[in-house]
């Protein structure tokens, strides 16, 4: 595919606390609404302007969400639900319907910064329909006059059949084709691919022999030689893992472990939600529904 390329947009579950400084302009939130105890999306956009966060994920249209944003700078990353998948992917006219609604209303005062085909479906049943259903978007951007509006998927980092160490990371045989064509309509599109990548998860799952500081960014040593470069946090590893998979599917340019590039990343997430199921996946938020914070983050520049 010659220079085309994709980058990674990725999101990224933290949990346990620390603090951790960001580069703000690089650095957004994911907006998730799985809670009956949440603020009203005015005094959360208030919030958010109050940290200097410019950048948020929704997982699907939200209006009063979309409404509370409009002029308000931030930019948006903004998901269909995996259930339209299939009519949007089997018919173009309830992709631009899709558009009609939630984007084109708020295009002259919300910056979409890409819409996301999905989320996490991939492997599953709904695996095949990403890749239409993206091409469909596509083309209602383009026939809204939105073409500058880059369309994705969002995928996990199960997609990975390999993963250790970063450099032999590779597409699981049984999404290759996908994952490979679906790198090529972005690579096309100079698109972003959208990862969830959760250093938490990969810990819990393998503690004995992940260690702890190694995962929550603390090692100040290499922790994971590969070759020539050296990983002090599970988070690089994991990502580079999914670029070496890009660059055997044709779709990433040259290494893709690149001294001082930094990747835009969206914290999972802003609020604990209480909706969803019981358990860890409640306590995710870096603010209780109060708005006072779980864990700090610095969002100064």
């Amino acid at each position: 595919m010659g220079w085309l390329f994709c980058r990674i947009v990725v999101f990224f579950l933290l949990v346990l606390q620390f603090n951790i400084f960001t580069e703000a302009r690089l650095v957004g939130l994911n907006y998730g609404l799985l809670g009956n105890n949440l603020p009203p999306p005015s005094k959360v956009v208030a919030l958010l302007k109050s940290r200097n966060i410019t950048r948020i994920r929704l997982f699907a249209p939200n209006h009063t969400v979309l409404r509370a944003l409009e002029g308000s700078g931030i930019e948006v990353i903004l998901g269909t639900l995996n259930e339209d998948l299939k009519n949007i992917s089997s018919d173009v006219t309830y992709a631009l319907s899709w558009i009609t609604s939630n984007v084109e209303p708020y295009s002259d005062t919300i910056n979409f910064r890409c819409i996301s085909a999905g989320n996490e479906v991939i492997p599953g049943d709904l695996a095949d329909f990403v890749l239409p259903a993206m091409k469909n978007l596509h083309t209602a951007l383009a026939a809204s006059n939105l073409i500058n509006i880059p369309v994705s998927t969002s995928v996990p980092t199960s997609v990975l059949g390999t993963s250790y160490p970063p450099s032999k990371g590779e597409f699981a045989e049984n999404v290759n084709s996908i994952m490979t064509s679906i790198t090529a309509f972005l690579a096309a599109k100079k698109s972003p691919l959208l990862v969830n990548v959760y250093p938490y998860f990969a810990y819990i799952s393998n503690p004995n022999d992940i260690p702890l500081f190694y995962a929550l960014f603390n090692s100040t040593e290499v922790v994971v030689q590969d070759g020539k470069l050296g990983y002090k946090n599970l988070f690089d590893a994991i990502t580079d893992a999914v670029y070496s998979a890009l660059e055997k599917a044709g779709g990433s340019l040259g290494t893709p472990k690149r001294p001082g590039k930094s990747i835009e990343t969206y914290v999972f997430a802003i609020f604990n939600e209480n909706l969803k199921p019981p358990g860890t996946e409640q306590n995710f938020g870096l603010y209780y529904p109060n708005m006072t914070q779980v864990y700090h983050l610095n969002f100064s520049q």
